[in-house]
């Protein structure tokens, strides 16, 4: 017999209420207005915008998407207008579409995250993403992320001047000890963790005789990572006490329950937005049709590894 009470989907993150569980990834879903028309975009519970930085960015030459066995790599590059003209002419229109608004910043070194978070932090989005996997120019390319201290200084100067608003950081699955760097973020200031990017990988075109990408290396997405994300979010769970938001290769409701399951508050969904535009429509009805079929009221309920409060 089913659950006579219909399931509540929605959970709050850093003070931030979302309707339901399902986010559109950084990257793959544009400001929102692209996919109007493909899926019911007022049905998701937020919206990550694609990577922002201070000045407008062109991103990378030569090829950026290449697919793999059960993924997909990327070297975008970041393209985007800059954070002021986002602020002027996507924002108005995103918000309008009814789901969460998180804004992706990005940046090359300590400076551009600052005045990004600064005029970030004046506006209308709900919440802050901060990328820490860019490279750090002044640090040789390496990624914040990579570095504890590195992550931390990034975070603590973002935190400084966007005290008031919502703080996620983005974390990247190649530092030698994420542990560490998520602890490190969280001591900074970070209010939720959001994990995980994209695998660094590469490819080589045999006919070419040539790396595909120009940088050599892109970001590995889609289903081929997600039991390593997964495994990195059950982790994380034991070692900090703020709200994490799992991602890496859902491509369905089994998938995004398993995050939940491991302890995850929400997901976010990227590359199956590609292959199918409906897809978190429609795994937004299928984690309400598990519930109300298993007897689970909320979405804490879903999660294995005990109770933790989100956050009001």
């Amino acid at each position: 017999m089913s659950n006579p009470v219909k399931p509540d989907l929605s959970v709050a993150i850093a003070g931030v209420r979302f309707k339901n569980p399902v986010i559109a990834a950084s990257g793959t879903f544009g400001y929102g207005q692209e996919y109007q028309g493909c899926l019911d975009v007022s049905g998701l519970g937020g919206i990550c915008t694609k990577g922002l930085t201070l000045e407008p960015r062109q991103g990378n030459s030569g090829r950026r998407l290449y697919e793999t066995p059960s993924g997909l790599m990327n070297s975008i590059g970041l393209e985007n207008p800059g954070i002021p003209v986002f602020i002027e002419k996507e924002l108005p229109r995103l918000r309008e579409l009814g789901p969460v608004v998180i804004a992706n910043l990005s940046g090359s070194t300590g400076e551009e995250y600052t005045e990004g978070a600064k005029l970030l932090a004046s506006s209308p989005v709900d919440m802050i993403e901060l990328n820490i996997s860019c490279p750090n120019v002044k640090a040789g390319g390496m990624a914040f992320g990579l570095d504890p201290n590195d992550a931390a200084s990034v975070v603590r100067s973002v935190r400084r001047v966007c005290s008031h608003k919502p703080l996620m950081v983005k974390l990247s699955p190649n530092a030698p000890n994420l542990t560490a760097v998520a602890r490190s973020c969280v001591e900074a200031g970070a209010d939720a963790l959001s994990l995980v990017n994209t695998f660094k990988a590469m490819a080589i075109d045999i006919y070419r005789r040539k790396p595909v990408f120009e940088n050599l290396s892109a970001g590995l997405s889609g289903p081929a990572i997600r039991p390593i994300a997964l495994r990195m979010v059950w982790e994380l769970w034991d070692a900090v006490e703020v709200p994490l938001v799992g991602m890496g290769g859902i491509a369905g409701t089994e998938d995004a329950l398993e995050y939940l399951m491991a302890g995850a508050a929400a997901v976010q969904v990227g590359s199956a937005t590609f292959t199918h535009p409906p897809r978190m429509n429609e795994i937004i009805l299928g984690i309400a049709g598990y519930m109300e079929q298993n007897n689970f009221v909320d979405l804490e309920s879903l999660n294995i590894r005990g109770l933790r409060c989100q956050g009001a």
